[in-house]
């Protein structure tokens, strides 16, 4: 069943009757917080790749921070991420440390993967945050192999696996979906749909309006949301969650948003006209929470001035860290291969002659 939610920010606080209750005025102020938070940090970012501060490349999500804090806010640690590359912020969502962050963004010994990784890379193992693929959508696959260990261990850990428009075309995506509709995995999928893989219009993926319409094929229900409505955005994921933690199954959750800026720090996105990304812009998740939270006397200037300001310094104090933390160490490859050798021969004395 495909479910179309297109309500306003506004629309989305629902009446007493409603099988969910309202969210709290406190958990309405987190979202828009965290949202904002998103906004600077990935701002931030995206200004010490130009100033070349770290090497490699970037993949802003600028613009889709509500789709990314309504589906990560509220998980639990045990729960597992799988993230895609433009999922950067989905680490600070989940609680990944800032100084983790911008380590692993300047490639650092301190990162916590010793700086072997490329910037857009960044995992969490503590907080179960799987590091993303530089194959698209492979990241589900390995999302749906956790969720499958979860149903096995018989806990209510969920994984929630994140994914673009683009990756619907894959066969990875396909396998990964297919296999947890026939097994009723634990997970929910989060397709952020903004209208562009790289440089390809989603007219040029699919045939169907909603992506949403894919999960009758798996099985399970699939729900268009308006990806730049925080509120609408949790209240659909809060729900797809719970579903699976009590053993109703995967969800398959397309947000519609849109990213601001082109694939990468390195796209300049040409293949856009102007008067799309203005239009766009103009339906900023940020500045619509701003006037929802208005409308119930719960946002002012002051309020959002003192956020900026506090988690300005925080990021200071990270980027700081990183910047005077030492790179990795070099990898002796001779080194590296004779222990690899060592452990096959190993394997072999177990009779157990793995295949590589």
């Amino acid at each position: 069943m495909a479910t179309k939610v297109k309500e306003p920010v506004a629309g989305a606080a629902a009446t007493s009757n409603h099988p969910n209750p309202l969210i709290g005025n406190d958990k309405l102020k987190q979202l828009y917080s965290t949202m904002l938070k998103c906004r600077l940090l990935e701002e931030r970012a995206r200004i010490l790749k130009k100033q070349a501060r770290f090497k490699g490349n970037y993949y802003a999500a600028v613009g889709q921070e509500a789709a990314a804090v309504g589906a990560g806010v509220d998980l639990r640690p045990e729960d597992a991420v799988a993230p895609s590359h433009r999922d950067f912020i989905l680490n600070f969502i989940k609680g990944t440390p800032l100084t983790a962050m911008f380590s692993q963004l300047y490639g650092r010994s301190t990162s916590p993967d010793k700086g072997r990784s490329a910037p857009a890379h960044g995992g969490y193992a503590p907080l179960n945050i799987i590091t993303p693929s530089s194959t698209i959508a492979a990241q589900l696959n390995i999302g749906t192999g956790i969720a499958m260990a979860n149903q096995m261990k018989k806990n209510d850990n969920v994984v929630v696996a994140f994914s673009g428009e683009g990756s619907t075309s894959l066969g990875f995506w396909h396998e990964a979906l297919n296999f947890a509709g026939v097994r009723n995995l634990p997970i929910v999928y989060v397709c952020q749909n903004n209208l562009w893989a790289e440089s390809v219009s989603v007219k040029l993926q699919t045939k169907v309006d909603d992506i949403s319409l894919k999960a009758i094929g798996y099985g399970f229900p699939g729900i268009t949301v308006d990806g730049n409505d925080v509120v609408a955005m949790y209240r659909v994921a809060q729900e797809a969650i719970a579903r699976a933690r009590t053993g109703g199954g995967p969800t398959l959750i397309e947000a519609k948003t849109y990213r601001w800026y082109g694939h990468s720090e390195i796209d300049p996105a040409k293949y856009r006209s102007a008067e799309e990304v203005e239009e766009w812009k103009a339906k900023d998740p940020i500045a619509a929470m701003e006037r929802y939270l208005t409308g119930k006397d719960l946002f002012s200037d002051a309020w959002k001035k003192e956020i900026s300001e506090e988690f300005q310094k925080e990021l200071d104090a990270a980027i700081d860290v990183a910047e005077k933390a030492p790179p990795p160490e070099p990898i002796d490859c001779l080194d590296y291969l004779y222990s690899f050798d060592i452990r096959n021969r190993e394997l072999d004395r177990k009779n157990y002659s793995p295949k590589f």
